[in-house]
């Protein structure tokens, strides 16, 4: 199982950026994908995470800002970031939990990271 996320780039304060993860491989269910960041000289933090059911949760710094979906069909999950901010400056990664066969447990799994620098 791989997870590549992409999307990162460069965009000046108040820009949007659409950050996608695909995952690969043998898949059976991805449980509770969701977006970390991590900011140089700072701690890995949940962004946000959303439900099989759909359900999310976001960090309170990007709420109403950010929207995070996922399309089942095809293994992907976005982060939609828009009326970004300098403080958005981070390393992005995606995580996943998932059970390959019906019959395994769950294994998490993180993607490679991509950076978004806001510029103000």
């Amino acid at each position: 199982v791989q997870l590549q996320a992409y999307g990162g780039g460069l965009v000046q304060a108040g820009g949007s950026l659409r950050l996608s993860c695909a995952v690969s491989g043998t898949i059976f269910s991805i449980n509770a994908p969701g977006w970390y960041r991590q900011a140089p000289g700072k701690q890995r933090e949940l962004v946000a995470v959303i439900t099989s059911g759909g359900s999310t949760n976001y960090a309170d710094s990007v709420k109403g800002r950010f929207t995070i979906s996922r399309d089942n069909a095809k293994n992907t999950v976005y982060l939609q970031m828009a009326s970004l901010k300098p403080e958005d400056t981070a390393v992005y990664y995606c995580k996943a939990r998932v059970r390959r066969v019906s019959w395994s447990v769950e294994s998490e799994y993180w993607g490679q990271g991509t950076l978004v620098t806001v510029s103000s």
